[in-house]
């Protein structure tokens, strides 16, 4: 028991003396020291992912990709199914053409009102010419009816045709104004008309951009990454159907200490070395360093405890040259990116390896 007891320790003590060998070798203690104004991490290449989801729910119709494949901006990636969207189409339509109907027929019904109007405006007049007629032989006979020469008897016919001439222009002018009333009506129904034509036409195009959105498309350019759901599944408003990256925007993220974050700003030079191809050195550039620490200790107190806080680093490769290399992206490769912290200084042999132009 005692010897088991012996060997057990013996190897513990080994299994930490190599451990401790390998922690020190990577931070810059033996081989794999990192020079003077370098600063190296870990990483894994990274791209923005983009969920391509439904705006509206339906039944997927068709997925018109493949995971893996490359795609164009504007490209169509999948189908839904559309058949209840062109019937409400054609219910709309059918509204549009009878508001255009009514706009043609309330302008039909203006012209007649106007005619009306003119028609009653040629009726008063006449009835006023009338009246003045009336109402000068009723004053000739007032006057004369002292004298022998006109009787009481004409006298009243003449009073009582004065009388009627004066109760046709009031009627004339009734109806004028009635008819000038229906032309107010006519109009106001070709506006409701033409209100409604413009209703309708907002409706088509409201289901026009149903249908256009009904068809899924690629906001950028990408690789498909997954796809989510299959044809025939109903989605809600909102589900996710396709995810693609966008190989315009590929970066790797890992960490540096404080001392070495604090001396990288966006726009430091960056190499990085993949795993995949070592020999090959895909140049980049800083472009985001967090203001927040991660890995922070619960109690930072003293210098030690300081080196431990880590700082996310971001260094993102150029677009130019990612379209290029566009069908030899591929995400989640993992690699070592080192950081030029003094400009001036010349790359290290492991970072000096063939630099993709």
């Amino acid at each position: 028991m005692t010897n088991t007891r012996y060997f057990l320790f013996t190897a513990i003590v080994v299994a930490a003396a190599v451990l401790g060998f390998l922690f020190w070798q990577d931070n810059g203690n033996g081989n794999g020291a990192v020079p003077e104004g370098f600063a190296r991490g870990n990483g894994r290449v990274e791209a923005v992912e983009i969920d391509v989801a439904s705006k509206l729910p339906g039944r997927i119709e068709a997925i018109l990709v493949r995971e893996g494949e490359l795609v164009e901006a504007g490209q169509p990636l999948a189908a839904l199914d559309i058949r209840q969207l062109k019937a409400n189409r054609h219910q709309a339509e059918a509204e549009l053409r009878r508001a255009e109907i009514a706009v043609k027929n309330a302008g039909l019904m203006i012209q007649q009102r106007q005619a009306e109007v003119r028609a009653a405006e040629a009726v008063l007049a006449q009835q006023q010419s009338a009246l003045d007629a009336a109402q000068r032989q009723f004053a000739r006979s007032k006057a004369l009816a002292g004298s022998s020469i006109a009787s009481e008897r004409q006298l009243d016919i003449d009073r009582s045709n004065a009388l009627g001439a004066e109760a046709a222009v009031a009627s004339a002018e009734a109806r004028l104004a009635a008819a000038r009333i229906g032309v107010s009506a006519a109009k106001a129904a070709v506006v409701g008309a033409e209100a409604a034509v413009a209703a309708a036409t907002a409706t088509i195009e409201a289901i026009d951009v149903q249908i256009e959105d009904s068809t899924l498309k690629a906001p950028r350019p990408g690789r498909v990454q997954y796809i989510v759901a299959q044809a025939g599944e109903v989605l809600g408003a909102g589900g996710r159907v396709i995810n693609m990256i966008d190989l315009n925007d590929v970066y790797m993220t890992f960490f540096l200490q404080t001392a070495t974050a604090g001396r990288a700003g966006p726009g430091t030079e960056v190499r990085l070395i993949l795993d995949a191809a070592p020999n090959i050195v895909i140049p980049a550039e800083v472009s985001f360093v967090s203001d927040v620490a991660q890995f922070t200790p619960k109690t930072v107190e003293t210098e030690i405890e300081r080196e431990k806080l880590m700082f996310r680093v971001r260094a993102r490769i150029a677009p130019e040259l990612l379209e290029k290399y566009l069908d030899y992206i591929k995400t989640g490769l993992p690699g070592v990116a080192w950081v030029r912290l003094d400009p001036a200084l010349p790359w290290p042999e492991a970072a000096d390896g063939r630099v993709l132009e």
